[in-house]
């Protein structure tokens, strides 16, 4: 049995990554955001959460802190 010609250099990497969020499997390089820029490409520095999904929780995060900025001063 040849170890070397049934494991390639594509078994070894990811490719592709499940979302935590959606649940998609995504493409690991165009989907989700590099979070540890010192470390290259290595699919370690990925993010789990795909951009869409990031994007999406980042826009309703600001919208509820800009709704609960919405006070008035005391009437005295």
């Amino acid at each position: 049995m040849d170890l070397d010609k049934e494991l390639e250099l594509e078994h070894l990497l990811f490719f592709e990554r499940k979302c935590r969020v959606c649940g998609k499997i995504k493409n690991l390089i165009e989907d989700y955001y590099l979070t540890r820029k010192d470390r290259g490409s290595l699919p370690s520095s990925y993010s789990y959460e795909c951009k869409s999904c990031t994007i999406e929780r980042i826009t309703s995060s600001r919208n509820k802190v800009e709704n609960t900025l919405d006070y008035q001063y005391p009437d005295w």
